[in-house]
């Protein structure tokens, strides 16, 4: 990929001291590399702690109910997240969300090292994380689009997803080895570093600000209004609305299975950690493969065939899982399910930053991540004690379920779970067909001109 700069529209005069630091792909290939190395950081904490939770507890609601308190505050600060982001620089919210990061992680070491670290203070913290990672997403897309000509979108996706899919095969293999070289507290200490590196990117890089037409300027209203307008954009357009309606639909099921993927590994293995490393690894090999493709491709040149194809492939591989008792199945399926979805998801990101201005960017992508995402927490409350009190019980020798299911997933710890995840995996594959039949968004492409085609007026809040 060549190196390329922003629409000279959204750019200030070269004379620019700030202009002057790295921008287009070169500079966005350093925020990705800072971000690279976050996530790493960030990779290796969660492992740790996963590890600790399940072991101080033993019960899949206490994972679950890690994922819903990070969920609910991410989800309900969206839309004032992205009210900020087209209003404020990018580059200072993205410092923001990193900085916020790691003094949860600061905070989780403090209470480590004390010996005063219990189950409810990761509730607590992974709340304050969620409700900061809200700005994260919004302002991390919508850099892309500024700095980016809009036929690297989908390449620029592609990198994303490949950064993601790295930190997910080296960050479990080296919290396993380090774990008993430098313990919980060590990782945790590496986790901090790593957001300074992340912030270190964000500081000597420049990124545009969107140039912003008079009519949207006199068109702004308060942060309050701001925080409604991605939902009056998204209404208006049923194309848009119906993607989004089938991801919320998709994360709402499939949530019922992943967020109980730790707690399947380690019952079904005897708590071996080295299993459940070795299987979330092999998510990073696929991530890697699939961020390469797309980095390389770009995705279909209909997208929206990347995105529903992708989700309906995706799901069926998921079920998987279920069916699968040890490595021979689990890492396959792994591999293949995080190798489909940089082309899912990189597809979906393309459409959306062909068809938003880049002004509004933050506002829309912000509502736009509350839609697809407000059902997963109510389905991560929900499948902890579903799994623990009636999933697994009718699983064991002698339970209901077996009769059904037995001679698929087998039968004792975990198979409750895997149960879940044959079931839901059929389900999502099921819903993103459904959603293909439906013009508005099997032809949203067309139906939706891209921003740059438009006059670039922008619609009333």
């Amino acid at each position: 990929m060549g190196a390329q700069g922003a629409d000279d529209s959204a750019v200030p005069p070269a004379r620019s001291d700030e202009t002057r630091r790295p921008t287009g792909m070169r500079g966005f290939t350093i925020v990705w590399a800072g971000q690279l190395v976050s996530l790493l950081g960030t990779g290796m904490t969660q492992f740790a702690i996963t590890i600790w939770a399940w072991q101080t507890t033993g019960i899949a609601t206490t994972l679950a109910l890690i994922g819903f308190f990070t969920a609910v505050p991410q989800i309900l600060t969206s839309p004032l997240a992205g009210a900020i982001v087209d209003r404020y620089d990018r580059k200072h919210v993205m410092i923001l969300s990193d900085l916020a990061a790691g003094l949860a992680t600061a905070a989780l070491l403090v209470l480590y090292w004390g010996g005063h670290l219990q189950i409810w203070h990761l509730y607590v913290i992974s709340a304050f994380s969620g409700a900061f990672g809200a700005f994260q997403f919004p302002a991390y897309s919508a850099t892309v689009s500024t700095m980016l000509p809009k036929e690297q979108y989908g390449r620029a996706s592609g990198m994303i997803a490949l950064a993601e899919a790295a930190s997910g095969i080296v960050a479990p293999i080296s919290a396993g080895i380090l774990l008993s070289v430098m313990g919980i507290g060590g990782i945790m200490v590496i986790d901090i570093l790593t957001f300074i590196v992340a912030i270190g990117a964000l500081l000597v890089t420049y990124i545009p600000q969107p140039h912003l037409e008079e009519t949207a300027k006199a068109e702004r209203g308060s942060i309050w209004e701001d925080s409604v307008f991605g939902f009056k954009y998204i209404f208006k357009r049923p194309g848009l609305l119906g993607l989004l309606t089938v991801f919320l639909l998709m994360n709402f099921i499939l949530s019922f299975s992943f967020t109980l993927f730790a707690p399947m590994i380690l019952a079904r293995t005897g708590d071996d950690t080295f299993i459940l490393g070795a299987v979330q690894s092999a998510f990073g090999v696929g991530g890697i493969v699939g961020g390469i493709l797309m980095s390389a491709w770009g995705g279909p040149k209909k997208k929206i065939n990347g995105v529903i194809f992708g989700m309906a492939i995706v799901s069926i591989i998921t079920s998987f899982f279920g069916i699968g008792r040890n490595m021979t199945l689990w890492a396959p399926t792994a591999f293949l399910v995080m190798a489909f979805l940089p082309i899912l998801n990189g597809s979906s990101q393309a459409i959306w930053q062909s068809k938003v201005p880049p002004e509004m960017q933050g506002r829309v992508f912000a509502t736009r991540s509350l839609i697809a995402r407000v059902a997963s927490p109510l389905s991560m409350a929900i499948t902890g004690p579903l799994a623990d009190w009636i999933f697994e019980p009718a699983m064991m020798s002698g339970g209901s379920l077996v009769p059904v299911f037995g001679w698929l997933v087998g039968t004792g710890p975990g198979a409750g779970i895997a149960v879940l995840f044959v079931v839901m995996g059929v389900f999502g594959s099921i819903t993103s067909l459904a959603g293909y039949s439906l013009r508005s968004i099997r032809d949203l492409e067309t139906l939706i001109p891209d921003h740059d085609a438009t006059s670039g007026h922008v619609e009333p809040s």
